[in-house]
């Protein structure tokens, strides 16, 4: 069975509560050998490294852009300090979930600016990739990017949750990021969405899943199914195969070929999971 990776899945998040450890276990046999867990404040840094910590995952700490309200410069301090005090730790895999979001209304943009300004800074000190959210935000993440690295700004990491324009995916991958593809993908209504994931080079391509959010359309309700009483689908790991096979069938490759390469791009856009999974039960792909 291949194995998948997971880049961005919040198995800290409360929808799993004590079933966390059932979640993974069916992941790990539905071939998803490795998860990455991003932190969003500093309230959950500790618990993202020990939760990966004893699931043999990955993590990353950061400041989410829609936790920077009630964030402080103390938060920011705390980030710092937990970068220094677990930089040897090979499970410490990038700075994030960090980035910009200009789609939730009452968000301060010069408070998000500068809280991701600062991360990319940190990011670049203790040589971190990155893992960076971008709802409807990609041109100044960019900006920022290119502004932090300098000329010929290059950078490790993955803009998650990618929807932007293909002017805009290309920009993020001449600065070396990946692409994060999970389950807005299957729905037939994402026309941009699904011609990007069908058109632009393989090479730039992780898959995620951002559960317990962004549910795949088997498990979506409407707001009427809602309204009826039926609760929202719940996403979890196990479904990235399933993800992966509408993207194969999108791209019009096996669902073999698609894990293999995106297991590829995952482990170049986060360099220490090549260590990780080399050491750990994760199996590549054959082929």
């Amino acid at each position: 069975m291949p194995a998948y990776i997971d880049t961005h899945c919040h198995l800290d998040a409360a929808e799993f509560g004590a079933e966390t450890p059932a979640v993974r276990a069916r992941a790990a046999r539905a071939g998803v050998g490795m998860c990455v867990i991003p932190a969003v404040s500093a309230f959950n840094f500790d618990t993202v490294r020990e939760l990966a910590h004893r699931q043999g995952d990955a993590y990353a700490l950061g400041i989410h852009p829609l936790c920077t309200g009630q964030a402080t410069e103390a938060d920011l301090q705390t980030l710092a300090d937990a970068l220094q005090a677990h930089h040897d730790d090979p499970r410490l895999v990038a700075v994030g979930e960090i980035g910009l979001d200009f789609f939730v209304p009452g968000l301060d943009a010069e408070k998000q600016a500068h809280f991701f300004h600062t991360q990319l800074q940190l990011a670049r000190q203790h040589g971190l990739p990155l893992v960076i959210h971008v709802r409807r935000s990609v041109d100044q993440v960019v900006k920022h990017l290119r502004q932090v690295g300098g000329p010929g700004a290059r950078w490790h990491g993955i803009a998650h949750a990618f929807n932007g324009s293909e002017q805009q995916a290309r920009a993020c991958i001449a600065l070396g990021l990946r692409l994060g593809f999970g389950g807005a993908v299957t729905f037939e209504r994402a026309l941009q969405l699904r011609r990007l994931a069908a058109t632009l080079p393989l090479a730039s391509i992780v898959l995620e899943t951002d559960a317990p959010d962004i549910p795949p359309h088997w498990l979506y309700r409407t707001q009427e199914e809602r309204a009826a009483g039926q609760p929202q689908g719940r996403n979890e790991p196990a479904e990235l195969p399933r993800i992966a096979g509408v993207m194969a069938d999108l791209r019009g490759i096996e669902t073999a070929a698609l894990a293999r390469a995106t297991t590829h791009n995952a482990l170049l856009a986060l360099p220490r999971l090549q260590k990780l999974t080399d050491s750990s039960d994760f199996v590549p792909p054959a082929g």
